[in-house]
């Protein structure tokens, strides 16, 4: 079996500027905040995130907007992070919103190699602007197109020491979608068994999507 484990400081080696990343996490739960405060402190810049939220000024992705990290935020919600609704409103960070629900089918579409998916939501409104309408039996739906990214960083409950996951409540939030659409996975995870100690019926994200693991 490979040795998956790296440092912190391996982690964030691997994050270069110019980057497409997904970070895992909802309003910071489950997410890989030891990695991202590391980020922070890095001269890595012109990122793209794709994530459900920015967070709070102090956490998660949060202190990425004060150091003027970000390029562009594919985001549900901005609500919690100072920076990063400045930086939104001076137009300095591009940010795109987009339903919560939409948000999570097209990484699931990016990770499962679908062309996209059809959905009524944001009809005829901006959501809508420059996206495709399709007519099915008569009904109107937005084409939403897949998500992926260069790497996911997503933050975990329990890990085996190949790589399978299990996150506890709602900590699972976008990590398991996010652990299929990129093309280097990286998990932070808070407790790490032996492999066989986990029943694979708990497993939620799979080793084989799992590149590397910081604990």
């Amino acid at each position: 079996m490979a040795q998956k484990r790296i440092t912190v400081e391996e982690a964030v080696a691997k994050i270069h500027s110019g980057m497409t990343i997904m970070f895992g996490g909802f309003l910071a739960n489950g997410s890989a905040n030891k990695i991202l405060a590391a980020l922070a402190k890095t001269d890595v810049k012109d990122l793209t995130l794709i994530c459900n939220d920015s967070a709070f000024d102090a956490v998660g992705v949060g202190p990425l907007f004060e150091k003027k990290q970000i390029k562009k935020v594919i985001a549900t919600w901005v609500g919690g992070n100072s920076w990063h609704q400045e930086q939104m409103n001076n137009k300095t960070t591009e940010t795109e919103l987009v339903p919560q629900g939409t948000l999570a089918e097209r990484i699931r579409c990016g990770g499962f190699g679908l062309g996209g998916v059809l959905t009524p939501v944001g009809l005829g409104t901006i959501v809508a602007e420059g996206k495709q309408i399709i007519n099915v039996d008569g009904k109107d739906y937005l084409l939403e197109k897949p998500l992926r990214a260069d790497l996911a960083l997503i933050g975990a409950s329990l890990g085996d020491e190949s790589g399978n996951l299990v996150y506890k409540g709602t900590s699972q939030n976008f990590n398991p979608l996010m652990a299929a659409a990129a093309d280097l996975v990286i998990a932070e995870v808070d407790e790490v068994v032996p492999v066989g100690s986990i029943p694979p019926e708990n497993v939620r994200t799979p080793n084989i999507l799992v590149d590397y693991l910081v604990y």
